[in-house]
């Protein structure tokens, strides 16, 4: 039985609920509506003192009302979160229930608001989608045993302040006005995936408006609605598990199997239909099944067990769209920044060009979408915290991939300075496009070949507008990425087709398929490496599985139609790595030709030099190698022992560091030595220092994003590589363990210190 003035979890907490909703319409600022709340609270529970904490900011909770304890204490009364039982709360988002407070690990009394007569204590978080927003408390002078049905209604009532706190309920004026919900400018540092800046305005592309009518007005009717929603969720996880891509068994069905699992799971359901049951409108119980499952996820370390509550995370979010129906399609405003936890490379290419930016609260330096997002040249910052809570759609927002920042409703001051920065590349952007037609020419004669790294049909326009001499690096891997399943032959053919169709006959290097490591094919079953970066990935599983890299080449060959192109292999670490796949080229080539086809004019078979293994290959590598184009990323990761994935490690080493830049040396020397063409390709060709110091040491050829051939051609053509060379080699003959400072100061005495 309940307890004498307990809030039961059928008509006593739907009839508070009502009353609450009530109070919400009633006329009558923010703080108004907030002392009613807590006093009929206090009332239905039979508590002496009830009290509501807003969260200030992102560390600072702050007494906005109460019943029962000191008035004087209201908005004067604050503490950290973590601070007390209250921040404990806000901290951990779980409730606290107990007889005896200050005797409670970890209880800290607030001066002012003369709490310390009272014994019994129960307090919930004020939550939604993850985001507390503040702590709901209760409090009776007598040691008294709050009942489970106490605890969850009182959750239940924090949820309705929680949807109403969102829709602005309590926003009014002086100290009553929460100037922090979505309101005030917001600042994120992240992680810089992407270089660039934008200035747009948000877009979510998960949005979760606040429910307008979050109490239910006919629990019956919330039932069907929750119900139907479900089956229909159901009927479209079976539908997955039927389709013709999931044919046989594997891991993927086994994921997809639990999968179903959760949306059949009874206790799911029954978890929701009891918030429907108390009076909540089906939205919102949905919402409260999420709020706990992302309230879980923070606490749980075990990577698996994350992924499956991420699972019923996103069954959440499929049975919200259900439940809310079509919407029609999705308008994408002008100056769009897509803001999201995370997101899939096939979805972030559905927004195509229509983004000016991408900010993800997740995500990783070489995940798919970050892959996606650099081929689409839009600046890209991941891992910027709190983004998605803070973020509403049409909110002005500033995005700084060079430094991983992101600045939601900016100030003017901050404003002001990102646009004096925006017009500084404007005006650079101007000088570059003047050079586009000239050469890469240096003031003492040296010629560099700029060319273009690319993944995507929509990088092709570049081609001609960035000036590039031609495609040193299409990345053949971003279209097997954003599918279902393996393209087929024929579209892999026509593709390729439109590739050599756009380049106009420039020189194209296509790199055969580069998977594995930080690159899962979402039908490829996920292989269970301790280091996958040193695992089973590009060549090698083009080697242990032939008919990939056959069916590629057969691909290519058929797409070109007879024209000429390049074909390169990655990650190869030995000789007869190359030999073995140079000879499964030229045995597809001499097939293509006895089939009819027409032979290409011209095919270069040239390797990737990723690893430093390569550099000390027998001599005839080099001779059998059309072409060798360094693997920077990948060069300096392996040469320094430091995962580019791990951010505790990944800016430990430096393309300046003398060791580096002698083993660049020797790998120049081993290539001229046999007359091989050599590139290096790479984040550092496309920074113009980087492209500088390359071309000093003997680099000829450098392909990066199409964004950075202006501003590399520009320092090129006012630079003298021979004094360059020279700041370098003085500075290994000192015992300099970094060059960077020594040519940036050479660079800015030359005056070539804006270009830098």
């Amino acid at each position: 039985m309940n307890q004498p003035g307990s809030i039961d979890t059928g008509g006593g907490s739907r009839l508070l609920l009502r009353r609450l909703a009530g109070v919400m319409a009633e006329a009558g600022d923010g703080q108004q509506r907030l002392d009613r709340i807590v006093t009929l609270i206090s009332r239905s529970m039979d508590a002496e003192v009830c009290s509501i904490y807003l969260r200030r900011g992102d560390r600072t909770l702050e007494l906005c009302a109460t019943e029962g304890l000191n008035p004087a204490a209201v908005h004067n009364a604050r503490l950290r979160v973590g601070q007390g039982l209250v921040g404990q709360i806000a901290l951990r988002s779980e409730p606290i229930n107990t007889a005896d407070a200050q005797r409670t690990r970890g209880f800290q009394y607030i001066p002012g608001t003369d709490e310390e007569v009272f014994n019994a204590f129960l307090g919930v978080p004020i939550q939604r989608l993850g985001e507390v927003m503040g702590v709901l408390v209760v409090q009776n002078r007598d040691a008294r045993d709050y009942s489970e049905d106490d605890v969850h209604g009182l959750e239940v009532v924090a949820m309705l302040l929680a949807e109403m706190t969102e829709l602005g309920a309590f926003l009014g004026e002086g100290d009553a006005e929460l100037a922090g919900a979505h309101v005030r400018p917001f600042y994120a540092r992240g992680l810089a995936a992407q270089e660039g800046a934008a200035e747009g305005v948000v877009h979510l592309h998960e949005p979760r408006e606040a429910t307008p009518n979050p109490v239910a007005e006919d629990v019956e009717e919330e039932r069907r609605r929750l119900l139907e929603a479900i089956e229909s969720l159901r009927g479209e996880v079976d539908g997955m598990l039927s389709g013709d891509l999931l044919g046989g068994s594997g891991e993927h069905r086994d994921v997809l199997e639990a999968y179903r699992m959760f949306a059949h799971d009874k206790g799911w359901l029954k978890r929701m239909l009891a918030s429907v049951d108390s009076g909540l409108a089906a939205e919102v119980a949905v919402e409260r099944e999420q709020t706990s499952v992302r309230a879980r996820l923070a606490r749980i370390a075990d990577p698996y067990l994350r992924e499956r509550a991420h699972d019923l995370d996103d069954l959440g979010n499929r049975l919200m769209r259900h439940l809310q129906g079509d919407r029609g399609p999705r308008v994408v405003p002008e100056n769009a920044v897509l803001v999201a936890r995370n997101i899939g490379p096939g979805e972030l290419l559905d927004y195509g060009d229509q983004l000016k930016g991408v900010v993800l609260q997740e995500g990783a330096i070489g995940s798919h979408a970050a892959i996606v997002a650099r081929a689409l040249a839009i600046p890209l910052v991941i891992q910027a915290d709190r983004i998605t809570m803070e973020a509403r759609n049409g909110d002005p927002i500033l995005v700084d991939g060079d430094v991983g920042a992101v600045h939601l409703r900016p100030d003017d001051t901050i404003l002001g300075a990102f646009r004096e920065k925006l017009d500084m590349r404007a005006q650079a952007a101007e000088a570059w496009r003047a050079l586009r037609d000239e050469p890469a020419q240096t003031l003492d004669g040296v010629r560099i070949g700029l060319h273009m790294n690319a993944g995507l049909l929509t990088d092709l326009p570049s081609l001609e507008g960035s000036g590039a001499e031609g495609v040193g690096l299409y990345r053949t891997e971003l279209q097997f990425l954003i599918r279902a399943r393996v393209p087929m032959r024929g579209e892999q053919a026509a593709l390729y087709d439109r590739v050599l169709s756009h380049s106009r006959g420039k020189r194209v290097v296509f790199r055969t398929l580069d998977i594995g490591s930080d690159k899962v094919l979402p039908y490829m079953k996920p292989q269970d490496e301790p280091n996958p970066a040193l695992g089973w990935r590009a060549i090698r599983i083009s080697l242990d599985r032939p008919n990939i890299l056959k069916m590629q080449v057969q691909s290519l060959l058929r797409g070109a139609a007879g024209r000429p192109f390049a074909i390169m292999f990655p990650m190869i670490t030995q000789a007869s790595e190359f030999t073995a796949a140079r000879d499964m080229v030229l045995e597809q080539l001499e097939r293509h030709i006895r089939n009819g086809w027409p032979a290409p004019q011209r095919l270069e078979i040239g390797a990737m030099l990723e690893t430093p293994s390569l550099a000390f290959a027998p001599d005839r590598f080099f001779r059998e190698s059309d072409f060798i184009s360094i693997g920077g990323n990948d060069l300096k990761q392996f040469f320094f022992a430091a995962d580019r994935e791990n951010e505790r490690v990944r800016k430990r080493y430096d393309m300046f560091n003398a060791s580096y830049l002698r083993f660049i040396e020797l790998i120049v020397q081993r290539c001229e030595a046999h007359g091989t063409p050599l590139s290096y390709c790479g984040e550092d060709s496309g920074r113009p220092l980087e492209a500088l110091a390359l071309a000093a040491m003997g680099l000829r050829t450098l392909s990066m994003r199409p964004a950075s051939i202006g501003p590399v051609k520009r320092l090129l053509r006012s630079a003298d590589l021979r004094e360059a060379r020279g700041v370098i080699d003085a500075g290994i003959a000192r015992g300099d363990v970094n060059l960077r400072g020594p040519l940036a100061g050479w660079a800015r005495d030359a005056g070539l210190g804006e270009m830098l």
